[in-house]
């Protein structure tokens, strides 16, 4: 029987092992400016004990629209073996509630085409052509509007 998925958040040296293998296999940096920064959030999908997803939410500005209190998703990354298991969704659900509660009104990212279909099956829309990151491969970028969770 596998162990429950949970969703936490975490310190981002928490989340490096997991950026390395999956979005830097041939190497690349996987600190990034922002990751201490105190508003920006790091969470960590585990089964048990062992982390099989992350990302990272922070305040950024939009590059393709203006928004009082933008936000942007990055460095998501799912251990292959658990993929289509509900981490990445989990993660992204619990990351837009963190972003709302936080004020954040917009959340946008870079996505990499393969993960087009996942982001916009979470609600996220494409909002530009496609373009390369050097070393890393072709991208188009996404976005989606934040409601207030308030309840």
């Amino acid at each position: 029987m596998r162990a429950p998925l949970t969703v936490d958040e975490v310190a981002a040296e928490l989340t490096y092992p997991l950026r390395q293998a999956v979005l830097r296999p041939d190497g690349g940096d996987v600190v990034w400016a922002g990751d201490e920064h105190p508003a920006t959030v790091h969470l960590a999908a585990r089964t048990g004990d062992r982390i099989v997803g992350v990302v990272r939410f922070s305040p950024a500005a939009c590059p393709w629209r203006s928004a009082e209190h933008p936000w942007q998703l990055r460095g998501m990354a799912t251990d292959p073996e658990v993929r289509g298991s509900g981490a990445g969704r989990a993660l992204v659900v619990a990351g837009l509630e963190a972003v709302a509660a936080r004020g954040g009104d917009l959340l946008w990212c870079d996505a990499r085409v393969a993960a087009v279909g996942f982001y916009e099956r979470m609600g996220f829309t494409v909002v530009t052509g496609e373009f390369d990151k050097p070393g890393i491969g072709p991208h188009r970028g996404m976005l989606v509007g934040i409601t207030s969770r308030s309840s």
